[in-house]
């Protein structure tokens, strides 16, 4: 049939039918099948047109006549007190280099304070911070920017790392390693730490601190989530500290 001269009363239960089948046949760019929360998109595309007509009395399918695939609930790990007091004072008193330990200590209170992403955090510039107002800027993926609240553990310790802090690179948490430092006070060869070194940095003082599920940068999120909603924080409020798009994506958190 010509899409082009389909008509509202050819989308009949049989034709949904053979549209799920095809969704369910079609690869993805890896090659792989594609997920049923993504059919389940194009299913509600169409399910939206189909409410459309109702509303405007014309005959169509009934778009309750369209059911879901039913998704597999999402597992959300964070930590509980104790493990997360541990890991928080993991960076402390590990031999390492003590510019080292005050920044890894200033990002794991960060995180835990803030329940940013770990793109997010690893693109923050100084000037992102304003320690004064216990304040700071996240810019997502999109460019998109919105504030944030900063604890005073974050604050202090925070601080106390670029105090310490020599090099006049721009960027807030940058790389302490051997070749960084023979180069240091060179904007240019001073690198910031990138998502997967801050993953790794976590994933060791997670084993440090005797945590033997698997700890991420998510963990430390969903961790900051579920403290505010144990605490009282509304679901809206938590959204916007986030940076969810949806109230949906947030809703996933009310379990806890």
């Amino acid at each position: 049939m010509d899409s082009k001269n389909i008509k509202p009363s050819d989308i009949t239960s049989k034709k949904i039918t053979a549209y799920q089948a095809w969704l369910n046949q079609q690869p993805t760019n890896r090659g792989t099948s594609m997920k049923h929360s993504t059919q389940n998109y194009h299913l509600i595309a169409v399910r939206s047109f189909l409410k459309y007509l109702a509303q405007r009395d014309i005959p169509a399918l009934a778009p309750e006549k369209i059911t879901l695939s039913k998704l597999a609930k999402r597992r959300i790990d964070f930590l509980d007190g104790s493990d997360l007091e541990r890991l928080l004072e993991a960076p402390l008193g590990t031999g390492e280099p003590t510019l080292t330990q005050l920044r890894d200590k200033a990002i794991l209170e960060l995180f835990f304070s803030s329940g940013i992403r770990v793109s997010e955090l690893s693109s923050l510039e100084r000037d992102d911070i304003n320690l004064r107002k216990h304040t700071f800027s996240i810019h997502n993926k999109n460019k998109q920017a919105r504030s944030a609240s900063l604890s005073h553990q974050a604050k202090y310790w925070i601080k106390q790392y670029l105090t310490k802090r020599t090099d006049t690179s721009t960027a807030l948490f940058v790389s302490h390693d051997r070749a960084s430092k023979q180069r240091e006070g060179s904007t240019a060869t001073i690198r910031a730490l990138t998502p997967r070194s801050i993953e790794r940095m976590i994933k060791k003082y997670a084993a440090k601190a005797g945590i033997t599920k698997k700890v991420t940068p998510h963990t430390l999120r969903h961790s900051f989530a579920a403290d505010r909603l144990q605490n009282g924080a509304d679901i809206r409020s938590v959204q916007a500290m986030l940076g969810h798009a949806s109230i949906t994506t947030t809703q996933t958190y009310r379990h806890v």
